[in-house]
């Protein structure tokens, strides 16, 4: 391919792309003139919730009512709102279905698409007001968002090169071949501040300088990404390889001309099926296109692209145990120095960047250092996208400004917490990151902030939760997890992992003393400094971060034997209310170990020592007359 032939598919398509971004009236696609797009959500989320589905529906009726030479219909990947999938959305107009269902589909074909009556009872509610149907931006979970890595998420189709080209893609590597030295390159993404993604916040462009100076005579050097993203909760980069794949590979072989490597490995979770199908597909399309493989639009640069699938080891997910598992052997780390940039995959020079950092790569190389260096703070530029789930109404991905508050993230994106609970932590980082308190709502997010109070950015992962969570069985949540994914090559995290979720299942257990929390504490530091990897150095976080804004609650499991939030089992005595109490009997019935007793229509009660304390009864009872102490 050249750059002329690059600049024709843009401008056939152009049109069809504003369309979906501006709502013009009519678009051309493949000679073809479409009254109205139809754009369908195919990521992991919706797709679950039965999108394919729908899609095929949606094609049937379409034909049933000959319109499908009028109607096109796009697979995408994730719009963001993940809580209200499956998603539809109709354009020109930008009508927001939510939560369709195949049933709704015939309705939603013969009177808007048809007829053209928007079916305003199955819009997303929010975007529905007096004054008529309001834009998507213009709705409290999008109006604060700048999206810069997912700008082509839900608005593209992931598995056509040509709509990717049609939106500026591929022009960014055109750009740095024919009017930029690998040092412009470089010297570019150190001035726009880009920091990596995947948790430590190493400055991109000085990784990506240390690569291309420190080994000049180097016979080969690799770029990798890293796609394992293993932390509970997190699906950022999943869903910009399911909605956007083909900007990591324009990025890659971006950086691959910056550092002078010829060949890339893109290491994936085998448990994203349709980010592997997307991927595999997207690098068939580069390759056909001639925008991988040799001579790249005719410069005479050379980079491809190959995958490697994971199984799953989060411990993958630390860069030289991801080399080394790309290499064919126990993902396992190795001691550095020397660094991957120095020697990395196969002993050779190495880059390591995970699909965020990368995602932001094209647009800083269009727009200018200057332009991304606006966005954010002072140390931490740029936006950065989040994986909001737990206990928040609008669970989903978001892309924000550093900077940005969590008060603003949970309640005006995200929408609050259910139920009119309250707040009381968020979670980032994942099993490496930490508890944030209520009394730190208001600090703005970014990489130093976090750290000052005991977190960490992490990849990106925000577990928001109430009153109802306990926040000691959270640590031991975190710490079952690290202890299940420790490699075992060190003894500090193999043993010493194993010993700190003993110590706090003694304390959900009710048998702990308060010698046994100063023990814990410094345990976690003798973890956190002989560890040999990001893993165990991080395992101990949730713990200190626990401890240090919740010691109360620990107090409350070690002194007192009660879980405040009634959580913890083991801590639990159920105990039935006489003024609620009707005597129906139906907690007796369901009570596996025939602990509760008592006269028809007259209060009952719970033998203690038999209470075996699964909460059946308190599920069954109707009138709440059952509570846990």
């Amino acid at each position: 391919m050249t750059l002329t032939e690059l600049d024709a598919i843009k401008s056939k398509l152009h049109s069809q792309m504003m369309l979906r971004k501006e709502g013009h009236a009519s678009a051309e696609t493949e000679g073809k003139s479409y009254r109205k797009h139809v754009l369908v959500c195919g990521g992991t989320g919706c797709t679950s919730s039965g999108s394919m589905g729908i899609i095929k529906k949606l094609e049937e009726e379409l034909k049933k009512n000959n319109l499908q030479d009028e109607i096109k219909v796009v697979k995408t990947g994730c719009f963001g709102l993940c809580a209200l999938g499956p998603i539809m959305i109709v354009y020109p107009e930008g009508s927001f279905y939510s939560m369709v269902k195949e049933e709704n589909i015939p309705e939603i074909v013969s009177e808007h698409l048809l007829n053209g009556r928007v079916v305003e009872r199955l819009l997303y509610s929010e975007t529905v007001t007096d004054q008529g149907i309001k834009s998507l931006n213009e709705t409290n979970f999008y109006k604060k968002q700048h999206r810069v890595a997912l700008r082509n998420c839900g608005v593209i189709s992931p598995e056509n090169i040509e709509e990717y080209i049609a939106l500026d893609g591929y022009k960014a590597l055109a750009k740095v071949l024919t009017e930029m030295t690998p040092e412009d390159v470089i010297q570019t993404v150190l001035d726009s501040g880009l920091r990596g993604r995947g948790g430590g916040g190493f400055p991109t462009g000085k990784k990506w300088q240390l690569a291309r100076n420190l080994v000049k005579d180097a016979d080969q050097k690799y770029v990798c990404c890293n796609a394992d993203e293993g932390d509970p909760g997190a699906f950022m980069d999943r869903s910009v390889l399911e909605g956007d794949p083909h900007v990591v590979i324009e990025a890659m072989a971006i950086a691959g001309y910056a550092i002078g490597a010829t060949q890339g490995y893109i290491y994936v979770r085998a448990e994203y099926p349709i980010a592997v199908e997307r991927l595999r597909i997207a690098i068939g399309q580069a390759r056909e296109y001639g925008l991988l493989g040799d001579n790249i639009l005719g410069t005479g640069f050379k980079f491809d692209l190959d995958l490697r699938l994971g199984a799953g080891a989060f411990v993958c997910g630390e860069e030289t145990a991801l080399m080394t598992s790309i290499e064919g052997n126990r993902g396992e780390p190795r001691p550095r120095p020397p660094f991957p940039a120095e020697s990395g995959l196969f002993q050779k020079p190495t880059i390591l960047n995970n699909v965020e950092t990368y995602a932001n790569i094209p647009q800083i190389i269009l727009n200018g250092a200057d332009w991304f260096a606006s966005m954010g703070t002072e140390k931490s530029k740029g936006t950065k996208v989040f994986a909001l789930g737990g206990k928040i109404h609008n669970t989903g991905l978001v892309e924000i400004p550093m900077g940005t508050t969590l008060r603003e993230v949970i309640y005006e994106i995200g929408g609050g917490i259910p139920n009119g609970k309250a707040f009381k932590a968020a979670q980032t980082g994942g099993p490496s990151g930490g508890c944030i308190p209520a009394e730190h709502l208001d600090i703005p997010i970014d990489y130093d902030n976090l750290i000052s109070i005991g977190s960490m950015m992490g990849s990106g992962g925000l577990i928001v939760m109430d009153e109802n969570n306990c926040m000691v069985d959270i640590a031991k949540f975190f710490l079952e997890f690290t202890v299940d994914e420790s490699c075992g090559k060190c003894t500090p995290c193999r043993i010493g992992t194993k010993r700190l979720y003993e110590m706090l299942d003694k304390i959900t257990s009710g048998n702990a003393t308060l010698e046994d929390l100063d023990k814990m504490e410094k345990l976690c530091y003798y973890i956190k400094n002989n560890s040999l990897c990001g893993l165990g150095q991080t395992a101990p976080n949730p713990v200190l971060s626990t401890l240090r804004y919740f010691k109360d609650e620990y107090l409350a499991h070690v002194v007192d034997k009660k879980c405040p939030a009634g959580v913890c089992q083991d801590l639990l005595t159920y105990k039935i209310q006489e003024d609620k109490c009707k005597g129906c009997t139906a907690c007796a019935r369901k009570c596996p170990v025939g602990a509760i007793s008592g006269i028809v229509k007259q209060p009952h009660s719970i033998d203690t020592t038999k209470c075996i304390k699964c909460g059946a009864c308190m599920a069954t009872c109707k009138f709440g007359a059952i509570i846990k102490e």
